[in-house]
């Protein structure tokens, strides 16, 4: 009888240990990640051309991780995905706040001054980006309104200026890339002429 004893109650601390705390598995949620997932999952329905399910799946991306430099990207896609249905007034506040959240990456930059030339803006914010002279990077947006409306030539000489100013940013090496596929084309257009 006391080896019965005995064994229950083995039995029962083996019970209590086996379900201790710490061994049941729990899952945490993370909300950057799942931001990270909505964002490919956003890119994949651009691809298939399914825009309404991108939409959602960026705005779920934003709205789970609202203020990293990742939601520059997710700002940026969504913005995209309006150009590309028609709607470039939602698209313009989607690319200012990809600059706000990151104003590094060039990319933002040419999509807004995209979508400034779909809404028929170029003169306007040419006009207000020649008057304003807050900081460096409003050089590249300055320098983008000028190629947009045809002067090539200052863009590149405002381009330049720039990455000469700023050669230890992270855009300055694809302002510099951009300058090369201005001259190139400049040099096209030259040739073509002839």
């Amino acid at each position: 009888m006391k080896k019965i004893v005995i064994i229950l109650v083995m039995l029962f601390f083996t019970a209590i240990a086996a379900n201790a705390a710490g061994t049941i598995a729990t899952y945490v949620i993370d909300p950057e990640k799942n931001a990270y997932h909505h964002n490919n999952l956003g890119v994949m329905y651009i691809e298939e051309k399914d825009y309404y399910a991108a939409i959602q799946e960026f705005k779920m991306a934003i709205s789970l991780n609202p203020k990293t430099q990742a939601t520059a990207t997710y700002f940026n896609n969504l913005g995209r995905v309006y150009m590309i249905i028609g709607y470039p007034e939602m698209a313009l506040d989607c690319f200012q706040n990809s600059l706000k959240q990151y104003p590094l990456n060039f990319e933002y930059y040419k999509n807004l001054v995209d979508c400034y030339d779909k809404l028929g803006k170029t003169s306007s914010k040419l006009s207000e980006y020649k008057a304003k002279k807050k900081s460096s990077l409003d050089k590249i947006t300055l320098a983008l309104l000028y190629e947009k409306s045809g002067d090539i030539k200052k863009a590149i000489f405002i381009l330049d200026e720039f990455a000469n100013a700023e050669p230890d940013l992270l855009i300055s090496q694809a302002v510099k890339m951009y300058i090369q596929e201005l001259v190139n084309s400049m040099e096209e257009d030259e040739d073509s002429s002839l």
